[in-house]
């Protein structure tokens, strides 16, 4: 791109820049929105910024998790978003400033990103001007601002802009019908790409992503009358999930090693969640309350994007030529909306990976492109005036809501600067789905030393011992025959000294994982203790005691590595010589 015309795509994104900017600000309020996910992704990104600092670049540990005894989130949690959130806190200090301004950089890069890929996707067929409007739209989108102030969905918001990119190059019609032309289109290296990024940035997004493109290459292939369009597909999907197997292999195979069904608890199951519904069990009521905002929003999008399709089309603004690229957007809506309802429970539950979805209403993110470039060509039928002023007015009912709807406020022990001692302190609560297979996140007790000799390998903190005031039971000191110091404590190895009085069992601050490679004075631990709360136990001897814990390269992390590197030749082959 020249130098002008440069200085003329930021000038036509300068829009979208301000409506992004002021829409952040007036969500997150000068600080930060505590919204359902935010400790979650805030932790996140302050653990692998430690891990950093200590020297380890890709942890699997996340050390803080489950009050410093720590869990896998790393292997099973898509990269992107915590690499990206932790290099930003990380280049303004790490401080409670630093970590308020990376949060607000995510959000706002965020909403810019889905706003320049949908006007990308809209400019194929449409005037710059529409597409400039939708751009703006898919800013503005209910759904969007849902997720980045009530949700703090950040990995879901950051995934979006990948929809309107799939789209875009699945439906570019092909320079050669025949199988050699599809392989030397740069279409199809692109569409690997945006897969795999979608995939390494939010998992459920992921699995949306690569059932609507089946579907999109499906249509197109019907509507261009030939076969291009599935093969393109097939061709991108096996090249993306290969570039992001580096974390797709072990996060896939390694899942018998933790309690990942947990992510679908009553509450969090898609047969809880269709449009609207209701429950009685009052342990769903929070469940309930977003569930209505979600279906309201879901409505709206719905709503906005039917009203829209019917007046360009009555306006003959869906022409044939163009049906590659409209026709796609247009089948969405139906599809989509036939699958908040009960009805659709057989393809929920039958097709793979759907149900880790757990919410249908999470498929509005497909809805967001469709109505942000519908409702531009809608407003290009209306006078200039007009369709300036039903934008303010968007605008400032957006900026509202984000102000006083999305918003949530934090707590005094949920703010930024809370979080950040606590991080450095005791500690965060464990994941329910990371927990160690076969334990019980209930019984694992805070205010553990860094290793506890005790007689007994499966004492527990009992009814008579402390708890906090949200009743975490505390750990009983009174147990410990004695205690190790621990001499080194990083994401990826640990390292405990004891003298102990007499043999017994040491309970060590670190949950059972098999990347953890335990030695006892230089020899491999061999027998297994499982307790119930997760924690490694270490039978040892009386004497000077030697614990060291190294996290390892498993099998199926090498065997992730090694496809994504093939992968990764290949399609700089195929780039440079196709």
């Amino acid at each position: 791109m020249s130098l002008r015309g440069f200085a003329g795509a930021a000038g036509r994104a300068r829009w979208m820049l301000l409506l992004a900017a002021c829409l952040t600000t007036l969500g997150l309020r000068g600080t930060a929105s505590c919204g359902h996910d935010f400790d979650f992704h805030l932790n996140s990104w302050m653990d692998v910024a430690r891990a950093w600092h200590e020297g380890v670049w890709l942890p699997g540990w996340a050390q803080s998790a489950a009050w410093q005894a720590g869990e896998p989130r790393f292997v099973f949690y898509p990269p992107l978003t915590w690499v990206i959130g932790a290099l930003l806190g990380g280049l303004f200090g790490a401080t409670t400033g630093g970590w308020t301004l990376a949060t607000w950089l995510f959000v706002f890069a965020a909403l810019v990103m889905s706003g320049l890929t949908t006007r990308r996707l809209a400019v194929e067929w449409l005037s710059c001007e529409t597409a400039e409007l939708a751009g703006l739209l898919a800013i503005l989108a209910p759904y969007a601002l849902f997720t980045a102030f009530e949700r703090s969905a950040l990995a879901e918001l950051a995934a979006a802009p990948f929809v309107p990119l799939a789209i875009l190059y699945a439906t570019r019609r092909s320079p050669s019908r025949e199988g050699q032309g599809i392989l030397r289109d740069h279409s199809t290296p692109m569409l690997a790409l945006t897969i795999a990024g979608c995939w390494l940035t939010n998992a459920p997004a992921g699995v949306i992503l690569c059932y609507m493109l089946a579907g999109v290459a499906l249509v197109t292939a019907w509507s261009e009358r030939a076969g291009w369009p599935v093969v393109r597909a097939a061709v991108a999907v096996v090249a993306g999930l290969g570039l992001a197997a580096f974390y797709l292999v072990p996060a896939a195979l390694e899942q018998r090693w933790v309690n990942i069904h947990a992510a679908n608890d009553p509450g969090m199951r898609v047969d809880d969640s269709w449009l609207f519904a209701r429950h009685t069990d009052t342990a769903l009521v929070f469940h309930d309350a977003v569930l209505r905002r979600a279906s309201t929003l879901f409505v709206l999008t719905a709503l906005i994007a039917l009203i829209a399709i019917f007046l360009v089309a009555r306006a003959r603004g869906l022409p044939q030529q163009h049906r590659v690229h409209w026709l796609p957007l247009l089948l969405l809506l139906p599809v989509v909306c036939l699958m908040q309802f009960r009805a659709s429970a057989m393809v929920w539950h039958t097709l793979p990976k759907m149900a880790f979805l757990q919410f249908p209403w999470r498929l509005t993110l497909l809805l967001t492109p469709c109505c942000a470039i519908f409702a531009a060509q809608a407003l290009q039928l209306v006078r200039r005036k007009l369709r300036i002023a039903v934008i303010l007015l968007a605008a400032a009912l957006a900026g509202y809501a984000c102000f006083t709807v999305f918003h949530q406020p934090c707590d005094e022990e949920d703010n930024i600067a809370a979080q950040r001692a606590q991080s450095q302190r005791e500690g965060f609560p464990p994941t329910d789905e990371y927990a160690p297979q076969g334990s019980d996140n209930v019984l694992l007790a805070a205010g553990l030393p860094a290793g506890c000799l005790v007689a007994d390998p499966q004492v527990l903190p009992g009814a008579a011992d402390p708890v906090d005031e949200d009743g975490q039971p505390r750990w009983p000191m009174q147990i410990c025959i004695a205690m190790a110091s621990a001499t080194e404590l990083r994401a990826d190895r640990q390292s405990f000294v004891l003298r102990a009085p007499r043999a017994g069992f040491l309970v060590l601050r670190l949950r059972r994982f098999p990347a953890w490679q335990i030695r006892v004075n230089g020899r491999p631990k061999i027998a297994a203790i499982e307790r119930e709360d997760g924690l490694y136990v270490v039978p040892i001897a009386a004497g000077w005691n030697r614990i060291d814990a190294r996290w390892i390269a498993t099998p199926e992390t090498i065997l992730g590595r090694w496809i994504s590197l093939f992968s990764l030749a290949a399609l700089l082959v195929w780039i440079v010589f196709g």
